[in-house]
């Protein structure tokens, strides 16, 4: 098997991290790969945010409760960790359309460059709930440097892990061929 499918295949979410700040490094490959994402007809339509501050960070999730509720479980771990699961970095994906699709192939880009480089990651769609509301999204749009009018559309911790989680099973039956 070569190096590219075994990573594919080896990859696990990972959802806590050592204090560890990610290197500028390793980063800056991250964020070539998530650049080079396939997007149709080229047109690139994805905007990314890196925020590397703690106290940000911590703003950032207490902003992101107020709204959803303090005990609301809208992400994993919801209860033990705040929704960016102390990771040192987290990468915000932008773009005008919500519906755009290219933030995915972006995400996965990010997910197997970190893993390929001993980090772990996470996407973190729920974040979503801090961007929809009205408050919310001006606040964090003006601090993260976003157009008003553009889309979140995912989120990613990035980070060292602290944790070896067990393979989870996947579910037969997903694929099927025709014909």
């Amino acid at each position: 098997m070569n190096s590219v499918i075994e990573n594919m295949l080896s990859r696990q979410t990972i959802r806590e991290y050592t204090d560890e700040q990610v290197p500028d490094e390793l980063l800056d490959v991250i964020l070539k790969c998530a650049i080079r994402a396939p997007s149709g007809r080229n047109t690139q339509p994805c905007h990314l945010r890196v925020l590397r501050n703690r106290e940000k960070l911590e703003e950032m999730n207490k902003d992101f409760k107020d709204i959803v509720g303090w005990d609301t479980p809208a992400y994993t771990g919801w209860d033990i960790r705040p929704v960016y699961h102390n990771a040192p970095t987290f990468i915000f994906i932008f773009a005008k359309d919500k519906s755009d699709m290219a933030a995915g192939l972006m995400a996965e880009n990010i997910a197997l460059a970190a893993h390929s480089l001993g980090l772990g990651s996470c996407m973190i769609g729920s974040l979503g709930g801090l961007f929809d509301n009205p408050e919310g999204a001006k606040k964090w749009k003006e601090i993260l440097d976003i157009p008003e009018d553009w889309q979140f559309l995912l989120g990613m911790t990035l980070g060292y892990p602290n944790e070896k989680p067990p393979f989870k099973d996947r579910e037969d039956g997903h694929i099927k061929f025709i014909g």
